[in-house]
C-alpha cells in the first residue's frame, strides 16, 4: 500500500491552506495513490474548524478518496507526515503595523516591516520559537519528512531552521514569479517564452540573467529599451524603485519595491503609500490598543487598517488603481475568508507541490526559486547564508544550481544582510538583546544608536506575548 500524509501547519491561514489543500486534490499522482491523509493544525479552534469543513466540503465537490484530519496538537500532526507544509503568523496585523510604524517613530526609515529593517527582525524574533518548535515535533514524530516554509521572514527563518535543527527544509516565496510577471508586462512578452536566472536574498533577489526561451537571444538589451520609454510615474509604487536600480546596477531586482525596499535607507522616495499601509491617526486613537476586529469595539477603528494603493491584473498585463482595502484580525471573518466556491478550485502553482511530487515519485522537476542555505552555490556570499537561487527536486532531494556573478554593489548589500540574519539567530539562540543590538545597527535603515536601543526596550514591552525572552 502505498500512503502519503501532508501535515498543513497553521490551517487557518487564507492564503495557504486553501491553495495548498487545491493543489493536493488536483495532483493526479498523489490522488493515485492508495491513502492519501492530510492533517490540518492550527493554535485556534475557530480558524482549524473553519479549515476542515471547507477541506471536507472540497474532497466532496472533488470525490477525492482523502482523508482529512485536524487537531490543536502539533505533535499529532507531525507524526508520521511526509510533508509539513507551514504556513503561521499570530495576530498578523496587530504586530505587524508595530514593525511598520514604531522604527519610523525612533526616526529608521523602515520600509514594510516583513522581512528587512528592524521591523523584519522582530517579525523574525516571534516566529523563530514556533518554527523551531515544529522542527523539534518533526525530529521525534517524522525526522525523514521535508519542512516546506511559507512563513516570512523566509531567509531568517529557514537559516534558524538549518543552525537548530537537522529536520530537512526550504523556504519557499513566488516572489520570482512576481518579478518575471513584471518582465513580462515591460517587455510584452508571455512569461512562459522568458527565461529568468534568479539569485539573491528572499524579496531581495536579481535576475543575473534575462533571455528568450525560444532563440536564446539576451533580453536585457530590449529591457533597458522597454524601460526608457515607460512615463517614470507609472505604477509609481511598483516599479519606480526597480527601474532607479535597474539603471544603477545593470540587473533587475524582484519582488517589489515595498519587499526590496526594506532592505536600503535610500528607498522611502520611491514608494508612495508607505504611510498608507496600516494608517491611523494618532491624535484620535492609539491603534494598538485592540487586537482582533475594531468593529467590535465602540472606538472608530482604534485598529489600523491595512491599506493597498494598487492593484494589477497580470494575466492582461494591464494595471488599474483599486480601492484600499481594511483587513483585520478576526475568527468572525475565517468562514468568509474560506468561503471558496469549489468549482473554481485551480491549481495555485505554488513550488510545495511541486517539491513534494518530485521527491516522493523521483520525477525531476525544475523549481524556480528556494531557500536554502548556500553550501558553494553562490561562492561570492557567505557560505551556510540562506539565498534565493534556482533548482532541481527529485527522489534524492533538492539539487540548487550554481549562480552566475552578481556586481560588486550588489554583493556587499547581500553580504551585510547575510550578516544581519547571522546575528539575528545568535540573538535568539543566545537570548542576547546586546546581539540584536548590533543586527540593528548594521542595519542600512538604521541612523542612531540610542534609538536603537529604545526601539529594543519598546519593542519587547509591546510585543512580549510573542517575543522570546532576551535579555542585555
Amino acid at each position: 500500500m502505498k500512503k502519503v500524509k501532508f501535515a498543513i501547519i497553521g490551517a487557518g491561514s487564507v492564503s495557504f491552506c486553501p491553495a495548498t489543500v487545491g493543489d493536493i486534490l488536483l495532483n493526479e499522482a498523489f490522488m493515485a495513490l492508495d491513502e492519501i491523509e492530510i492533517y490540518l493544525m492550527d493554535i485556534k479552534q475557530r480558524a482549524l474548524d473553519v479549515s476542515k469543513a471547507y477541506c471536507d466540503k472540497l474532497v466532496k465537490a472533488l470525490n477525492r478518496n482523502v482523508t482529512v484530519n485536524a487537531s490543536l496538537d502539533l505533535q499529532a500532526a507531525v507524526d508520521g507526515a511526509d510533508f509539513v507544509i507551514v504556513a503561521i503568523e499570530v495576530e498578523r496585523y496587530h504586530y505587524w503595523s508595530q514593525d511598520f510604524h514604531i522604527p519610523r517613530r525612533y526616526g529608521f526609515r523602515q520600509v514594510y516591516g516583513e522581512n528587512g529593517g528592524p521591523g523584519g527582525m522582530f517579525h523574525a524574533l516571534r516566529n523563530l520559537h514556533p518554527i523551531i518548535e515544529i522542527a523539534r515535533a518533526m525530529e521525534k514524530g517524522c525526522p525523514d519528512a521535508w519542512l516546506l516554509n511559507y512563513t516570512n521572514p523566509e531567509a531568517k527563518l529557514v537559516e534558524g531552521i538549518s543552525r537548530l535543527s537537522k529536520i530537512k527544509s526550504v523556504g519557499l516565496c513566488h516572489g520570482e514569479q512576481m518579478g518575471l510577471h513584471q518582465l513580462s508586462c515591460l517587455l510584452q512578452k508571455p512569461m512562459d517564452e522568458i527565461g529568468i536566472s534568479p539569485v539573491g536574498l528572499n524579496h531581495f533577489g536579481w535576475y543575473t540573467r534575462v533571455w528568450d526561451k525560444k532563440t536564446n537571444e539576451d533580453l536585457y538589451p530590449r529591457l533597458r529599451e522597454a524601460v526608457k520609454k515607460v512615463d517614470i510615474l507609472h505604477m509609481w509604487d511598483e516599479f519606480a524603485l526597480q527601474h532607479v536600480m535597474f539603471r544603477t546596477y545593470g540587473v533587475w531586482p524582484y519582488a517589489g519595491t515595498n519587499h526590496i525596499g526594506e532592505y536600503i535607507a535610500w528607498s522611502d522616495s520611491f514608494l508612495a503609500s508607505t504611510h498608507a499601509q496600516f494608517y491611523f491617526d494618532p491624535a484620535a486613537w492609539n491603534p494598538w490598543d485592540v487586537k482582533g476586529d475594531a468593529r467590535k469595539t465602540e472606538e472608530p477603528f482604534p485598529a489600523p487598517p491595512f491599506i493597498y494603493s494598487f492593484a494589477y491584473e497580470y494575466s492582461s498585463g494591464e494595471f488599474f488603481p483599486d480601492k484600499s482595502k481594511t483587513v483585520y484580525d478576526s475568527d468572525s471573518d475565517y468562514a468568509e475568508k474560506f468561503n471558496i466556491d469549489p468549482g473554481e478550485v485551480k491549481a495555485a502553482g505554488e513550488y510545495g507541490l511541486a517539491i513534494a511530487e518530485a521527491v516522493y515519485f523521483d520525477k525531476p522537476a525544475e523549481i524556480g526559486a528556494v531557500n536554502v542555505p548556500n553550501r558553494g552555490y553562490a561562492p561570492y556570499l557567505p557560505e551556510a547564508m540562506v539565498i534565493e537561487l534556482p533548482a532541481m527536486a527529485d527522489g534524492t532531494g533538492l539539487h540548487p544550481k550554481q549562480c552566475d556573478v552578481l556586481p560588486d554593489a550588489v554583493i556587499g548589500m547581500l553580504n551585510t544582510q547575510g550578516m544581519i540574519n547571522k546575528l539575528i539567530i545568535d540573538a535568539y539562540t543566545e537570548k542576547s538583546r546586546n546581539k540584536l543590538l548590533q543586527a540593528i545597527l548594521l542595519d542600512p535603515t538604521v541612523s542612531t544608536y540610542h534609538n536603537s536601543v529604545a526601539l529594543i526596550n519598546e519593542m519587547f514591552e509591546r510585543q512580549k506575548d510573542l517575543l522570546p525572552e532576551m535579555y542585555w
